[in-house]
């Protein structure tokens, strides 16, 4: 026998039994993604970088097929289904988990997040950690990964807002999000709840004057189509985990958790550096299709002082009482409540 054949067989061997523990069980298969956003968007990304991460780390054995603009139901709906153990993965908005994980909540606290560095460091931090554990305990899904998709900008067909008093008359569509209506109603309107399919439609009729969503989603939606105006608030920035059904992940093998798991994480390092370079510009972009951006006037300070004062308090309880809340301060650096 030659030298070779005895260094190439035990190679050989070695990669066969590699192989064969990631897919034990369990022929080739293309697992189903939901994805609620359309192309282009941060949620598609996170998306296409944990198919070709997940198809890379099982060897090529297995694949994840995305199925955009909501294809396979709401983004409340894809949870459900996931927990049922009738769908295998999710990308969506963080307030769309919140109904079935109140603890995430404190993501979508008004102002509570302050700039993307804030956002790596709740979600990456053992609170983040905490958040993953809750939300497999509550809704039956784990998180494992994240799209960071920056402030929710408020778009409107109707005229510049630059201040509270501006958004009088305004009919604004939310999330079914009591945290985000609350903060719409102390800001002193009552925005209407609506179903993220329904949205460009509903934008499009007439039926609201305007949204709230990040910049790229603004994009990828084609919001410029049934919109002009931008008010640049950063009362939240949006995060959009990828949940997997706990029930589908259990039954792998230790193996192929692995590569979901570190598929998800590389997914969540892409994101963060995504946005950094297309943000700025997708923004000269809407621009020259005719939006017109302003800012807050006196650095959004109402806005600020009515949110945090009347819509913190209100949820103390929900997300865990004070001493959580001042445990995501402190890892913000932040002062305590």
């Amino acid at each position: 026998m030659t030298p070779s054949k005895n260094f190439t067989r035990p190679l050989a061997l070695a990669l066969c039994l590699v192989a064969a523990a990631i897919s034990s069980g369990l022929q080739a298969k293309t697992f189903r993604v939901a994805v609620g956003d359309g192309a282009g968007g941060t949620q598609h990304e996170l998306g296409l970088k944990f198919a070709e991460e997940f198809k890379s780390r099982t060897g090529g054995k297995h694949d994840a097929k995305l199925f955009l603009n909501g294809q396979l139901g709401s983004e409340e709906d894809t949870v459900s289904n996931a927990a049922m153990g009738t769908l295998d993965f999710s990308i969506l908005a963080i307030n769309n988990v919140t109904p079935f994980s109140p603890s995430v909540g404190v993501l979508t606290l008004p102002y509570m997040i302050q700039s993307l560095d804030d956002a790596v460091a709740l979600t990456q931090s053992d609170i983040g950690q905490t958040m993953v554990d809750n939300t497999v305990r509550d809704a039956g899904v784990r998180i494992i990964g994240w799209a960071y998709s920056g402030f929710r900008v408020l778009t409107n067909s109707k005229r510049p807002v630059t201040t509270i008093e501006d958004l009088k008359g305004l009919q604004i569509r939310v999330p079914k999000n009591e945290i985000m209506i609350d903060t719409y109603r102390a800001w002193g309107i009552n925005p209407t709840p609506m179903a993220w399919s329904e949205t460009f439609t509903g934008l499009q009729l007439k039926v609201v004057d305007g949204q709230d969503n990040p910049y790229i989603t603004v994009s990828a939606m084609k919001f410029d189509e049934v919109q002009k105006y931008v008010t640049n608030l950063r009362y939240l920035f949006s995060i959009e985990p990828l949940i997997v059904s706990e029930s589908m992940f259990q039954e792998q093998s230790p193996e192929m958790q692995q590569a979901i798991l570190e598929a998800g994480k590389a997914a969540t390092q892409h994101s963060a550096s995504w946005l950094v370079e297309q943000e700025g510009k997708i923004k000269q972009e809407l621009t020259a299709k005719g939006m017109v951006i302003a800012d807050p006037a006196d650095g959004e300070k109402e806005w600020i002082d009515r949110a945090v004062s009347q819509v913190w308090p209100k949820y103390y309880e929900q997300l865990g009482g004070k001493d959580k809340l001042n445990n995501v301060l402190k890892v913000l650096g932040r002062d305590a409540i």
